[in-house]
C-alpha cells in the first residue's frame, strides 16, 4: 500500500516538478511567466497530435516546441517590449487556452480523440527498483521521469557552478550591474523564458503521454500556478522545487485516494479542490520565508 501512493506520488509529481524547474530558471532571471498554464495546455495538445501521428518520442519533442512556442509570445511582449508580466501572461494563458480548445475541436471533431493517443508505459530499472520501499516508487516509472532526475541535477549545477548560471543569477538580482559587466539582460531573460515554456510543454505533454492517454480541454487544470506556488515553497532552488513538487504530488493522491473511497456524504467538489486549498495555504506560509530575487517581475529600464 506505501508502496503503490509512493508510487504514485512521484507519477503526479512528475509534470508538477517539469513545468516548475522551468520556471524557477525564469524567476532567477527576474521574470514570472504567469503564462507557464498557456505552455502547458498547449504541449499536452501538441504531444497528442504528435504522439498519434509519430508516437510517443515525437510527442514529447512537439509537446516541449509547442510550450515554447507560447512562451516566445509572452517573452515578446513582457521581456522585449517590457510589457507588466502578470497581465501579459494572465493574456497570454487565457489565449492558449480557448486557441488549443478551438484546434482540439477542429481536428478531432465532436467526438474527441478518446484513449487512442499512444503513450509511455513505466519501464522498472533492474536492481535498483528491487530498493525495500522507495525501489518501485523512484524506479520503475515512465521515462519522462527519469529525464527529470537528470534535469534536476542538471539545472541545479548548471546555476551554482557555471558562469552563464551565475550570469542569470545577476541579471535577477541586479540588472544594471549586469549589463555595466556586459551582460545583455532582455537576451537572458529571453532564453529563460524559453526554457520554463519548454518545460511546461513537456510538463503537458506528461499530462498526456505518461497519465491521462488522451486530451481533454483545459486539463491543465491550474497546474501552471500550481508550478508558480512551488517555485516559492522550493525557495527558488531546484533541490527545494523538486521536493515541493513531490507535496503536491502527494496532495493529488490523497484527493484520488478519497474519491476512490467513494464517501458519499462527502461532496465530490472537496476532493477536487485539496491541490488548490494547499496551494494558498503553502503561499501564506512561505510569505516572508523565503528570499525572491531582488528584480523579480520588475520591468527593465534599457535594453542591452
Amino acid at each position: 500500500m506505501i508502496d503503490a501512493l509512493l508510487e504514485a506520488t512521484i507519477r503526479w509529481a512528475t509534470p508538477f516538478a517539469l513545468a516548475a524547474l522551468g520556471e524557477c530558471v525564469s524567476e532567477r532571471a527576474g521574470v514570472i511567466n504567469i503564462g507557464l498554464e498557456g505552455s502547458i495546455i498547449a504541449g499536452a495538445l501538441g504531444a497528442t497530435v504528435a504522439a498519434g501521428l509519430f508516437g510517443p518520442t515525437a510527442g514529447f519533442a512537439v509537446g516541449a516546441v509547442s510550450g515554447l512556442a507560447v512562451a516566445l509570445c509572452f517573452a515578446l511582449f513582457a521581456v522585449v517590449m517590457r510589457a507588466d508580466q502578470i497581465i501579459t501572461g494572465t493574456a497570454i494563458t487565457m489565449f492558449a487556452l480557448g486557441l488549443t480548445g478551438t484546434l482540439y475541436r477542429v481536428i478531432y471533431g465532436a467526438s474527441g480523440v478518446s484513449l487512442t493517443t499512444p503513450t509511455t508505459a513505466a519501464v522498472a530499472i533492474p536492481g535498483l527498483s528491487a530498493i525495500p520501499f522507495v525501489g518501485r516508487a523512484l524506479f520503475a516509472q515512465p521515462p519522462i521521469t527519469y529525464v527529470l532526475y537528470g534535469l534536476i541535477g542538471l539545472v541545479a549545477w548548471w546555476l551554482a557552478r557555471t558562469q552563464s548560471g551565475l550570469a542569470l543569477r545577476a541579471v535577477g538580482e541586479r540588472p544594471e550591474a549586469a549589463a555595466a559587466a556586459g551582460i545583455s539582460p532582455v537576451r537572458v531573460q529571453f532564453a529563460a523564458v524559453l526554457f520554463a515554456g519548454a518545460m511546461a510543454g513537456l510538463a503537458g505533454g506528461t499530462l498526456v503521454l505518461a497519465q491521462a492517454g488522451t486530451f481533454v480541454e483545459q486539463m491543465s487544470a491550474g497546474r501552471g500556478f500550481i508550478a508558480i506556488a512551488i517555485v516559492v515553497l522550493g525557495r527558488w532552488r531546484p533541490l527545494g522545487v523538486a521536493a515541493a513538487s513531490l507535496l503536491f504530488g502527494a496532495a493529488y493522491t490523497v484527493q484520488n485516494l478519497f474519491q476512490s473511497l467513494g464517501l458519499s456524504e462527502v461532496p465530490y467538489n472537496l476532493f477536487l479542490a485539496v491541490p488548490y486549498v494547499l496551494t494558498l495555504v503553502v503561499l501564506a506560509a512561505a510569505r516572508g520565508a523565503a528570499s525572491a530575487p531582488a528584480s523579480l517581475g520588475r520591468r527593465q529600464i534599457e535594453s542591452h
